[in-house]
């Protein structure tokens, strides 16, 4: 105590001894970083820092000593880069000669010397010097965590940037590692302890005679059963410690011999974690084991593998099981050999057939699929090992599907086959006898043909399936192969639609034709060719649903293989041809059949897409007959039941969807020449470049026109909507005003809608500019004089909400008033109701106009941005509005938080949440839906503040599972069921009494409102059970 009073009378007036003796004596920490602060402002030297602590670091008390230290180690840490050399000779044999001090001091002095081993001014030697010193002098692992960790600092800091003189100190800097590491605990410290001995091993440091110290020193934690604390602050991860562990252990060949040993007694523990450690760090180790490290073990490491993928009730054991021993077969694959030595691949992969081929062969087939799974992980290890494994399997295999009669048992065998099979696409063979599938070709082929001619359909999909990988071999089938497999996928195509044999014979058709052209032009084209003709003058039968049902199977089928250019040259004229011959003739084709052909022309159209030269062609070829075909039945001489049918609102909607496909990917250059035709086709009506254009009369949709050819504005609506953006369109002045007269000025809803969606894509895309103006400009007067008293008001209506869609995607700043416009209209007695589904338009993604695909410009988020700026407006004028006309803002507000993404909708939740339950009570089965629809997945994701109206949720949603609509019904149980989600004590008041609330819908007439009741009451029925 007199020492200390001492020190107080001698305490300096100058600042610095203020700062140091409020640090030392006074127990602060602010001063530490003032006097680091004034060090780099240049009001100090280290040296003068140094010379101000001198008494305090001579105190006879180490606590003080300690405190004088750490304020010299502090500053150190702020401002190393401005030492010099010699100032850094000096500190370090101070550091190193305080290292023999008191233990209380040595945490601050290994944290001075952390500081020093970062100077860029640190002389050679020194970084040994400190090494040696702290090896020698501190028990590091009786040292606090925060020493430990500084320790670590040093050498890694050392490691990085004093390698060479590192590595000069041989195998005593490994020795003297494995002391300082030897008891850590700590796993912020084994982080950094185990980066540092990987670093040891991957920057070739002399491990010397201590490599299994080393090795020691790291096993010891495998296998990792760290759990991480609540709340951990440092956010370590047993996953961290893992990987970072097994970084170590599988970085050596050395390890090998104490490594192995060890992976296989964890392997055969009954530690699920250990297990799979274990074989995930064993797979690891193949990577960059050798024969020679694995010969001693290869017995004993196939018996723990095959044991657990025999036996295990886990999954994900089985899974690293068989990932483990496809990396011992790489691992030995790989390995060179001498002339001398002995091939262990051939031995490891005969031990595994001696344990797996029996199985095989055994009647009740008990463990045949664990067997077939170890020999094909084996199998794709490497092109020899599957040659050895496929050359010894595949005839046991093929004998055993003779032997087994039982269907079920000959698709297991099929199935074992197909993933022999598909392994050897993992490996090129330039010779072709070399290929090991070569010499079972026909016997597989054999096999093949008669699963395919099985009447089982399981038996039929494997087959379908060996088929398209025995296709994808180069050169393996031969033509006649090929034809007898086109005659089974053509006869498997016309079975039941949709059943499963038919979609894989359909899928199967159009990778072989991708494969094998000619084999499909020649052979299936001309079938398929034939049952068209033979059924066109039995389509419009009703009483023959069987030729119906040919018919279409006959049109997917076509559509199936145009997989290639040189198909869809034959196929696109067929289909083509085989629309025009629909509506000639004595023949009526019901709109079914022609939407049939138009969805088969798309599926032709999306897989030309992916060529360049196809697209071209289908868009050249296709379109300009669509194009024909609809103006010929729009001609007024010709508006018979015969031609009507093209001109039926669906209909036309299939031929959009035809000529909107045809169009997207378009280069510009091609589109422009297009556009140059269709364009005055509609505006001047020069038919000039449509085949078999001799009509009757003019084509004049815009003029004076028959109510068909407005209709046909939607054929343009999906030409010019789904043009590249730079693509120019002639006449483009004209034609916008044209589309909003028709918008406008029309009473057919279906031209009227199509000219105003047309009109609303081509503004979307249209640059900013004067003419954009001009446009706009036209169109808010137009619908400001349609939205009063007058026919025309729905019209008006429909082109206020297209516009407003098009220019929300594109945040153009109208946007805006023109959504305060539409949210005007929601109290309107006439529009309201339509306004209001209107946000559902606004909100939702097209499919026709203004799509990205379609090349429009639909801004990211624009959904989140209508949200913010819209909904306050909504919900004050849902409170501001008279009572009838609340329901109109509730189901507008209902459609836009149903499209919202979720993560934005729930920090809203506390304000919204009252109106969307007012919105349950609102009689309109759209808004119930729409809302119900938004609640459920609300009720997942943010269950406390659900739980805060648990009792009218339960009240409504009990209600509304009794509603007329079944859509609702089903939507109400769907989040009766949710409701489970919430925590359990909200909930068990109210338990009796829905459980008896759901008996009603379990006796409902819809079996998909009784599968939500069944569901639904299941989990009210656990609710507080033990383990729910």
């Amino acid at each position: 105590m007199a020492a200390a009073t001492t020190l107080e009378v001698m305490v300096p007036t100058h600042t610095l001894g203020h700062l140091v003796h409020d640090f030392v004596m006074g127990q602060q920490e602010g001063p530490a970083n003032l006097v680091a602060a004034d060090v780099k402002s240049g009001c100090y030297t280290v040296l003068e820092v140094v010379e101000a602590l001198g008494a305090y670091l001579e105190n006879p008390e180490p606590q003080t000593r300690a405190r004088g230290i750490q304020l010299l180690s502090q500053v150190l840490l702020q401002c190393h880069s401005l030492l010099l050399e010699k100032e850094v000779v000096h500190l370090i044999l101070f550091y190193e000669n305080r290292l023999k001090d008191h233990h209380l001091v040595i945490p601050p002095v290994l944290q001075g010397l952390k500081a020093l081993s970062l100077c860029v001014a640190l002389p050679p030697g020194l970084a040994v010097s400190v090494l040696k010193a702290i090896f020698q002098e501190v028990p590091v692992q009786s040292l606090p965590q925060a020493g430990r960790h500084s320790v670590y600092s040093i050498i890694t800091n050392f490691m990085r940037t004093r390698e060479e003189e590192l590595k000069g100190l041989g195998a005593d800097f490994t020795f003297g590692f494995v002391q300082v590491m030897d008891g850590e605990t700590d796993p912020r410290n084994l982080l950094v302890a185990f980066r540092i001995a990987h670093d040891f091993i991957s920057r070739d440091y002399n491990l010397g005679i201590f490599a299994e110290e080393l090795f020691d020193v790291t096993s010891c934690y495998f296998p990792i059963d760290f759990i991480p604390p609540l709340n951990d602050p440092y956010g370590i991860q047993r996953e961290d410690l893992i990987l970072s562990l097994r970084a170590v252990l599988a970085s050596t060949p050395q390890f090998a011999e104490f490594l192995l040993p060890l992976l296989i007694e964890k392997v055969d523990s009954e530690i699920l974690s250990a297990k799979l450690d274990s074989l995930q760090t064993l797979n690891a180790c193949c990577a960059v084991y050798g024969q020679k490290e694995l010969k001693d073990f290869l017995p004993s490491l196939w018996a723990s593998i095959r044991r657990e993928v025999f036996q295990t009730a886990s999954e994900r054991v089985e899974a690293e099981g068989l990932a483990a021993l496809q990396a011992l077969t790489a691992c030995l694959s790989r390995s060179v050999l001498r002339a001398d030595a002995e091939d262990l691949l051939d031995s490891f992969l005969s031990s595994i057939l001696q344990d797996c081929r029996h199985h095989l062969c055994e009647p009740d087939m008990k463990l045949v699929w664990p067997s077939a799974k170890l020999l094909q992980a084996a199998a794709g290890a490497s092109a020899r090992a599957y040659d050895h494994i496929t050359s010894n399997v595949l005839p046991l295999l093929l004998e055993q599907f003779h032997k087994h009669c039982q269907s079920n048992q000959r698709r297991t065998i099929l199935e074992m086959i197909l993933g022999f099979l598909k392994l050897q696409q993992k490996w090129s063979y330039e010779d072709k006898g070399e290929r090991p599938l070569s010499g079972f070709k026909d016997q597989l082929c054999s096999l093949v043909f008669m699963a395919l001619a099985d009447p089982n359909a399981q038996l039929q999909l494997v087959g379908i399936r060996i088929l398209t990988v025995l296709g994808a071999q180069p050169d393996l089938l031969s033509s006649g192969d090929l034809e007898l497999a086109v005659g089974h996928l053509s006869r498997l195509s016309f079975l039941e639609e949709n059943s499963q044999s038919w979609v894989a014979a359909l899928e199967a058709s159009g990778t072989l034709a991708t494969l094998y052209p000619v084999v499909f032009s020649s052979h299936l084209v001309p079938k398929l060719a034939e049952e068209l003709c033979m059924g066109e003058l039995d389509l419009a039968r009703e009483d023959e649903p069987n030729k119906s049902s040919r018919h279409l199977c006959c049109l997917q089928a076509l559509s199936a293989i145009s997989a290639h250019p040189s198909i869809v040259k034959e196929t696109l004229p067929l289909l083509l041809k085989h629309l025009c011959q629909m509506n000639k003739g004595n023949m009526v084709a019901g709109p079914s059949k022609v939407i049939a052909v138009c969805q088969s022309l798309q599926q032709v159209a999306e897989k030309c897409q992916l060529d360049p030269e196809s697209c071209w062609y289908f868009h050249q070829t296709a379109v300009p007959r669509l194009l024909a075909l609809a103006v010929q039945a729009s001609m007024p001489e010709e508006y018979s039941a015969m031609r009507k049918v093209l001109l039926e609102d669906e209909v036309l909607a299939a031929i959009v969807s035809v000529i909107s496909t045809a169009t997207t990917h378009l280069s510009p250059d091609l589109a422009a020449q297009s556009v140059a035709h269709i364009v005055p086709l509609f505006l001047d009506g020069n038919i000039s470049f449509l085949p078999e254009n001799s009509f009757p009369c003019r084509f004049q949709p815009f003029q004076d026109g028959s109510s068909g050819q407005r209709k046909l504005v939607a054929l343009l609506m999906a030409f010019v909507c789904s043009l590249p953006r730079n693509v120019e369109i002639p006449q483009l002045n004209q034609l916008m005003r044209e589309l909003l007269e028709l918008s406008c000025c029309h009473s057919c809803p279906f031209s009227s809608t199509a000219a105003a969606k047309c009109f609303a894509g081509l503004l979307n895309k249209h640059p900013e500019g004067q003419q954009l103006d001009e446009f706009l400009q036209l169109a808010v007067d137009k619908v400001e004089a349609g939205l009063h008293a007058g026919p025309y008001r729905s019209q008006a209506f429909m082109v206020l909400l297209w516009v407003t869609k098009a220019l929300v995607l594109r945040y153009h700043p109208l946007s805006s008033c023109l959504t305060n416009r539409l949210i005007g209209l929601l109290s309107d007695p006439e529009l309201g109701p339509a306004a209001a589904d209107g946000f559902s338009l606004l909100m939702s993604d097209c499919t026709d106009v203004l799509t990205r695909a379609g090349h429009a410009e639909v801004r990211i988020m624009f959904r989140q941005r209508f949200f913010t700026d819209n909904v306050p407006a909504l919900v004050q004028g849902f409170h501001a509005a008279p009572q009838d006309v609340k329901p109109n803002y509730l189901k507008g507000l209902s459609h836009v938080l149903n499209r919202l993404p979720k993560p934005v909708l729930l920090p809203e939740l506390p304000t919204l949440l009252s109106l969307l339950l007012e919105a349950l009570s609102c009689p309109d089965c759209v808004v119930q839906l729409s809302t119900l629809s938004c609640l459920q997945p609300l009720l997942l994701e943010a269950p406390q503040v659900m739980s805060l109206h648990v009792d009218t949720f339960v009240t409504k949603f009990l209600n509304l599972s009794s509603s007329p609509s079944m859509a609702v019904r089903i939507a109400a149980l769907q989040c009766i069921h949710a409701l489970t989600r919430l925590p359990t004590p909200v909930l068990l008041p109210y338990k009796p009494q829905v459980i008896r609330a759901l008996a009603k819908p379990l006796d409902d007439k819809k079996r998909l409102v009784r599968k939500e009741a069944v569901s639904a009451r299941g989990e009210w029925f656990l609710l507080g059970s033990p383990g729910s």
